[in-house]
């Protein structure tokens, strides 16, 4: 009896279906910069999956920045739902991305603003809206 392996790897935490390593995963590298908000605002969701502090340091704005930030291996990210967006594209200088994120016992409901630092995205605070 053969053992089938299935090889189809599961999609980007951040929601899309590319799979992690060339989606939000060169970003959380620096082997790219996220080219939108949006996917900025994915590669961060994606980062507090991964726990990749020092990605999400490296993308707050340096005027709103915490000095550090403590993520909890425990928490369990289940997933990222887009609501909205204005702005943030190439052509804009700054954007919104609102958003929903679920974990294991509730949800979190937020606007981000994120705005561009020597040409890269970067995220400046955000509106919880319940």
């Amino acid at each position: 009896m053969t053992r089938r392996v299935s090889r189809q790897r599961p999609g980007c935490p951040c929601g899309l279906r590319e799979p992690y390593d060339s989606c939000c995963g060169r970003f959380h590298r620096g082997e790219s910069a996220a080219p939108t908000a949006e996917a900025l605002m994915r590669s961060r969701y994606s980062a507090f999956v991964k726990l990749e502090r020092d990605y999400l340091l490296r993308t707050w704005h340096p005027r709103t920045r915490p000095g550090s930030l403590d993520l909890d291996p425990a928490m369990r990210w289940t997933g990222l739902e887009i609501l909205d967006t204005t702005g943030g594209s190439a052509f804009h200088g700054s954007g919104t991305v609102t958003f929903r994120a679920s974990f294991k016992g509730g949800s979190l409901h937020e606007r981000s603003r994120f705005e561009r630092v020597d040409g890269a995205w970067v995220y400046v605070d955000g509106e919880f809206l319940g």
